[in-house]
């Protein structure tokens, strides 16, 4: 987000900055596994878009949180997590609530960014089953 120019190409993350934004509720170790296993360049352009969103009358970051036709939508938040910090994930939640469709919420308390990757994600998965089985989802 430092470089306008990174709009039109594709940028990648060092093993600290990986560290700091997805991994850092996990051990050095694990972080440095991940960093290895699931970091490519990705474009930026979408960030950019996400972030100036409220700026531009029709950004394709734009979402429609009172529809009332969706489906069920649980939102998952790690309490930890630097990139979409959980105060952003519970106000995402509350901006839900004039929708008819199922939204609730549920915070991980002790994971980051990573949770779906790192080496508690079985716990992550086992919650969302959980919260589909509930809705007989699955």
């Amino acid at each position: 987000m430092k470089n306008p120019a990174n709009t039109r190409r594709a940028v990648s993350l060092d093993a600290d900055q990986f560290r700091y934004a997805f991994a850092n509720a996990v051990s050095r170790e694990e972080s440095d596994r991940l960093f290895e296993e699931w970091t490519v360049p990705s474009p930026a352009r979408p960030l950019f878009q996400l972030a100036l969103a409220n700026f531009a009358r029709h950004s394709p970051a734009k979402v429609d949180t009172h529809n009332n036709n969706r489906g069920p939508l649980l939102l998952l938040s790690g309490k930890l997590d630097h990139t979409v910090p959980d105060v952003l994930t519970r106000s995402t939640f509350k901006q839900y609530r004039h929708s008819g469709a199922t939204t609730e919420y549920k915070r991980f308390d002790d994971r980051g960014h990573s949770l779906i990757v790192d080496s508690g994600w079985p716990h992550v998965a086992d919650t969302a089953l959980t919260w589909l089985t509930g809705k007989g989802l699955t």
